[in-house]
């Protein structure tokens, strides 16, 4: 079953890369108390997600704090290192928090997956963006397959009101 507004985040473990290395984040830990902006890629350096979703993150990423929200989160099924490495070359660092989802356990738990494996991928979270408060959902926006526009941080940000 796929995710809607009103649903808690699941309970999941996703992988955070440190100074130490990577580096076990519950959901819990992520989202809990606090008002978070998390948008899913279908993958690191991809041409889309690298063009657009994850630099219009980190242009928004102050005016986004200054409605409340208190992280900026992308999850890509991918490995935290390959996260850490796409961070630092888009200049996330400091405004936008890069998370793996490795085996893709998250976005399962979502029901936000799809299956890349014809482009060699595998099994992928989609694009979408949401607001999470306190663990809970509230707002939600799945991109069509191949799309991108309303998982966007400038629609993410007009939601914001």
């Amino acid at each position: 079953m796929t995710i809607k507004v009103g649903d808690a985040v699941p309970v999941t473990t996703l992988i955070k890369a440190t100074s130490d290395g990577p580096a076990p984040v519950t959901t819990a830990e992520l989202f809990g108390g606090r008002t978070v902006a998390l948008f899913s890629v279908p993958g690191a350096f991809t041409p889309t997600c690298s063009a657009k979703h994850l630099p219009g993150f980190v242009d928004n990423a102050a005016a986004m704090a200054a409605h409340g929200v208190d992280e900026i989160v992308c999850v890509s099924v991918n490995d935290a290192f390959v996260m850490a490495a796409w961070g630092k070359s888009a200049g996330a660092d400091g405004k936008v928090t890069m998370i793996a989802d490795g085996n893709g356990d998250f976005s399962a738990a979502l029901g936000l997956t799809f299956d890349g494996s014809k482009f060699g991928m595998g099994v992928r979270g989609q694009r979408f963006s949401m607001l999470v408060k306190d663990g809970i959902v509230t707002k939600l926006n799945i991109e069509d397959p191949g799309a991108f526009g309303v998982s966007s941080a400038e629609h993410l940000m007009a939601q914001l009101g």
